[in-house]
């Protein structure tokens, strides 16, 4: 559902093709909500036969622009404010956790060292995001900002807990 929620969140701002959108899902959103190109064509499909777009204008080889219509615009508005957002609960890293003493001691620490550097390995590209991308003062700039701190700050908190754990769980076994 929420992928026609960001479509119709990028329309709301400037009308915009489908090479246009996959471009901005690229450059903003793609750490939040990745979409695949047949997606996002697809969803505009949907979305135009739903009423909340319209073809706002044709181009050379078939290029149709997409412009957000009332009901589209009514229709994120309704999602911003009165959906509860989603969930995920489920985590197979956290699951494997339960299960770590079925694993050597030396297998363990790995499993939590290695959850440590995944962590890491997304913090680092998340900062090279944060370096590489021309911030302005747009919306999507302002919010983006703040999408990318929130991943910042819980790829450090996953880093900091593997390593964490796998202490833990080490001074565990030593006793």
């Amino acid at each position: 559902m929420s992928l026609r929620h960001a479509m119709l969140g990028l329309l709301a701002d400037q009308p915009a093709s489908g090479y246009d959108l996959m471009k901005r899902f690229e450059t903003s959103l793609s750490n939040a909500w990745p979409a695949t190109q047949s997606q996002v064509y697809g969803e505009l499909g949907k979305l135009a036969k739903a009423g909340l777009l319209e073809v706002a204008a044709e181009g050379p080889r078939g290029r149709k622009e997409y412009a957000i219509t009332d009901e589209g615009r009514a229709e994120l508005h309704h999602w911003l404010t009165e959906t509860p957002p989603g969930t995920v609960r489920r985590s197979e890293a956290l699951l494997r956790v339960f299960f770590l003493n079925h694993l050597t001691p030396v297998e363990a620490t790995a499993y939590l060292m290695g959850e440590a550097e995944r962590a890491a390995g997304h913090h680092k590209a998340l900062e090279e995001v944060e370096r590489k991308v021309d911030w302005g003062d747009d919306a999507l700039s302002v919010n983006g900002r703040l999408a990318l701190e929130y991943g910042l700050r819980f790829t450090a908190m996953r880093e900091e807990w593997a390593r964490w754990a796998a202490e833990e769980l080490m001074k565990s076994r030593e006793r």
